[in-house]
């Protein structure tokens, strides 16, 4: 993606070349090598139309002259001589939260797999440190090469000379133990009677844990039983949609208003004759929480040491769903 801007299978055709220069380079004999893309562009220029034709004409490569700058220093990560004219470093505090809420709404498991990844412009050799007003959260770190480990063990502090550009510091995970926060909740009323070919349909969405920030992104999908051949619902909110064919119910609900919550109604008509479906249907969901880390994750401080100029800093939070499912 930082090369060609998406990763597709036509791209990787269209730029074979390119891919397996750039693998050969990361990988020495075998193992991992030069991983990181500021590097990698040094050592490999990334395609454009021009080099291409150039390519094409003189049968050249994109193999760069010159051994990058950055695997020469104690830093190989980071290419020498860089230069801003704005200093500018933000961070993204990425979390996704798995779980699975059974039919009375308690919690059967619930995880978080956080990242941070940062986007990192700063000339010359910056040395940032970025400290965390509650660090124990975090168990099952896997760290960037840039990290220095020792300073995390003893004193629970980033301490690092970025990459230039955009990469992953961290990757993290949150298990059950700490107690995850839910932060949204469906109130569901799905039923089917015995002898009648109708069922009846209700759910609702609401906020539950979320620091009084809104929630955004919403999306409802449920699989239908078999036996379901039709629905006829009306939304408070959004738009739906049902699949006939795979039985497949789609809600887009678009934002959470906590005043007036967006409910799904109405009736299920099921194949006369057949006996009730042996299981209700389970609810999945999207969704997403701008500024706001679910795990209660905080960055105190990023300071930068090593050079004279002031950067400008930037940090933002977000919680999404990964695998959210509610049984009913």
């Amino acid at each position: 993606q930082d090369y060609f801007g998406v990763c597709s299978e036509v791209m990787i055709k269209d730029n074979v070349v390119v891919v397996y220069e750039v693998l050969e380079e990361m990988l020495d004999n075998g193992f991992p090598l030069a991983t990181e893309s500021n590097i990698l562009k040094e050592l490999i220029k990334p395609p454009t139309i021009l080099r291409t034709v150039v390519n094409t004409i003189t049968g050249s490569t994109n193999v760069g002259d010159q051994l990058p700058t950055g695997q020469l220093s104690v830093v190989p990560w980071r290419r020498t001589g860089v230069k801003y004219t704005n200093n500018e470093a933000y961070f993204d505090v990425i979390e996704e939260i798995d779980a699975i809420i059974d039919k009375s709404g308690s919690t059967i498991t619930a995880e978080i797999q956080g990242v941070i990844d940062a986007c990192v412009k700063l000339t010359g050799m910056p040395d940032l440190t970025l400290s965390f007003m509650n660090p124990r959260l975090l168990d099952d770190v896997s760290f960037h090469p840039c990290v220095r480990f020792k300073r995390w063990e003893s004193e629970r502090i980033l301490s690092f000379i970025p990459p230039d550009g955009n990469f992953r510091l961290l990757s993290y995970h949150v298990s059950a133990q700490n107690l995850v926060a839910i932060p949204v909740y469906v109130k569901h009323n799905i039923s089917f009677r015995d002898s009648s070919s109708l069922g009846r349909f209700e759910i609702t969405v609401g906020p539950k844990q979320t620091m009084g920030k809104t929630v955004e992104g919403v999306m409802v999908t449920s699989q239908m039983p078999k036996g379901v051949l039709n629905m006829t619902l009306t939304p408070s909110q959004g738009t739906h949609i049902f699949d006939p064919v795979t039985k497949l119910l789609s809600w887009d609900v678009g934002k959470i208003n906590p005043q007036k919550l967006p409910s799904l109604k109405g009736s299920v008509s099921l194949q006369a004759g057949t006996s009730k479906p042996d299981e209700n249907p389970t609810i999945n969901l999207q969704f997403k929480i701008q500024q706001l880390a679910i795990s209660g994750l905080k960055v105190n401080r990023l300071d930068m040491y090593g050079e004279k100029y002031k950067p400008f800093k930037g940090i933002k939070y977000m919680t999404k769903a990964g695998k959210f499912q509610v049984r009913t």
